[in-house]
């Protein structure tokens, strides 16, 4: 009688005008090679977090160097010059 766990990348999925990424993870038990349970985790990557400290805005670009490659490639893809641009003016209109 064996019991694995395995962890994957199941759905990566690219939402919204600044493209953030939503990365679905299934955490996989099973027996002997048959699924017993199976339980889902789902995270959101924005291109750029915004801070004000009151008299300036301080942008900063997401640090994906943790993430799986195809994440990586996606981000790299998608997060272009504009879409940051985009992002960080947005987040100044929002007071983020």
């Amino acid at each position: 009688m064996a019991i694995t766990k395995e962890t994957i990348e199941d759905k990566i999925e690219i939402v919204g005008e600044h493209k953030n990424i939503q990365v679905r993870t299934a955490t996989v038990i099973k027996e002997d090679g048959v699924e017993l349970t199976r339980s889902f985790h789902r995270k959101v990557l924005e291109c750029v977090s915004s801070s004000h400290d009151g008299s300036s805005w301080t942008h900063t670009d997401t640090n994906i160097s943790s993430e799986s490659e195809e994440v990586q490639k996606i981000c790299t893809a998608v997060w272009t010059t504009n879409v940051k641009n985009a992002k960080k003016a947005a987040n100044e209109a929002a007071g983020v």
